[in-house]
C-alpha cells in the first residue's frame, strides 16, 4: 500500500483511514462538503495538500496561533476593500484605544472576504453587488463561507465616475468610455469597483474591449484620481470622495452599502466591538462629514439577507 505520509495523491481507502469514515461518508464530503477530489480513468485521486487544507478549515473547536488568534490581543486585522473614510476611521480608532494596532491589507472585496474565510483577518471589508442589482455581499458571502458571518454596515458611499476638472472630454457615461478620444484607468479583479463598471459596461452597448485603459489597473481609488488630476488619463471608476479630495469632476453611477462583515464566533470580541462601538460615537460622525459621497445613516447597524444557508 501506498505510504500516506509521503504520497501526493491519495486514493478514496487512504482518505477514509485518513478521515477516520468509511468509502461512502468520502463521497458524501466530496459532494456535499466540498473535498477536493479529481477523477482519472473512472478513479477518484485526492491531493494530499489540498485534503489537509479542507480538514484545517472545517476544524470548529480550535483556534490556530498567530493571524488566527483572537482580537482580545490586541491586534485587530482588515482586509477587503480600499475607501478613504475607512482608513481615516482607522486612525481614529488607534487615537480612541492606543493599546490596540489595527492593520489593514487592501485585497479587494472579494480578497477580504477569502481572507475571512481563511481565518486570516477578523473583519472582511467588502461592497459587492449582487446579480439583483439591489442588495450587496450576501449571496458573495454565502458561496464563499460555509456559515453566515455578522453584517454590519459602515456607510453607503456614491460611485461612479472620475474626470478631469470641467470635464473636458464631456463624458456623461460608461458608454462614453469607448470613444477613440477617451483612455482610462482601471480597478483590478476582484475589487467591487471593478465588478461595478463591468456591471454597468455589460447593461450598455459597448463592450470592455472597446475601452482604451481598461487593462491598466491601480490598486487605490486615490492612486485613480491621482492619474486624472495628472492628466494621465481621462476617466477612472472610483469613489466620489477622491473627487472632492483632489478637486476632481464625478459622474454618478449609483450609491452602494459598504459593509463589516465578522465571524459569528469572533463578534463579541472585546476589539472587535470597540471597532464597531466607534462608529456610534460622534467623533466619527464629525470625520464622515469632511468627505464628500458618504451616507452614514447604516452606519454600526447589524444587517441580515432573507436566506442564508445555515441560518439559525
Amino acid at each position: 500500500m501506498t505510504d500516506i505520509q509521503n504520497a501526493k495523491f491519495l486514493t478514496t481507502k487512504e482518505v477514509a483511514k485518513l478521515l477516520h469514515v468509511n468509502d461512502k461518508m468520502v463521497y458524501s464530503l466530496v459532494n456535499d462538503k466540498g473535498l477536493p477530489a479529481t477523477k482519472i480513468t473512472g478513479k477518484w485521486l485526492f491531493p494530499r495538500r489540498l485534503v489537509e487544507d479542507w480538514l484545517e478549515t472545517h476544524i470548529l473547536n480550535y483556534r490556530k496561533p498567530g493571524f488566527g488568534s483572537s482580537s482580545d490581543e490586541g491586534i485587530l486585522l482588515l482586509a477587503g476593500s480600499d475607501d478613504l473614510l475607512f482608513q481615516k476611521t482607522l486612525s481614529l480608532f488607534h487615537a480612541k484605544d492606543p493599546g490596540t494596532v489595527g492593520f489593514f491589507a487592501n485585497l479587494g472585496s472579494m480578497g477580504g472576504l477569502k481572507s475571512l474565510r481563511r481565518g486570516i483577518c477578523h473583519i472582511g471589508v467588502c461592497h459587492l453587488l449582487q446579480d439583483d442589482n439591489e442588495e450587496y455581499n450576501f449571496d458573495f458571502a454565502n458561496q464563499e463561507l460555509d456559515k453566515a458571518p455578522v453584517f454590519v454596515n459602515f456607510s453607503r458611499r456614491q460611485q461612479g465616475l472620475l474626470v478631469q476638472k470641467g470635464n473636458p472630454k464631456g463624458i456623461t457615461g460608461v458608454a462614453d468610455l469607448s470613444r477613440k478620444d477617451v483612455t482610462i484607468v482601471n480597478r483590478p479583479l476582484g475589487t467591487g469597483t471593478r465588478l461595478l463598471l463591468d456591471y454597468e459596461i455589460a447593461k450598455s452597448e459597448i463592450s470592455s474591449g472597446q475601452i482604451s485603459g481598461y487593462g491598466k489597473e491601480v490598486s487605490r481609488h486615490l492612486d485613480a484620481g491621482l492619474e486624472i488630476f495628472s492628466g494621465h488619463a481621462d476617466a477612472a471608476p472610483a469613489i466620489r470622495a477622491v473627487a472632492g479630495l483632489l478637486g476632481l469632476d464625478f459622474v454618478p453611477l449609483r450609491w452602494e452599502r459598504f459593509d463589516l462583515l465578522i465571524l459569528r464566533e469572533r463578534f463579541f470580541e472585546r476589539t472587535i466591538q470597540s471597532f464597531i462601538g466607534l462608529l456610534h460615537e460622534e467623533s466619527f460622525r464629525q470625520l464622515a462629514g469632511t468627505f464628500e459621497g458618504y451616507d452614514v445613516s447604516l452606519c454600526g447597524k447589524m444587517l441580515f439577507p432573507d436566506n442564508f444557508k445555515n441560518e439559525e
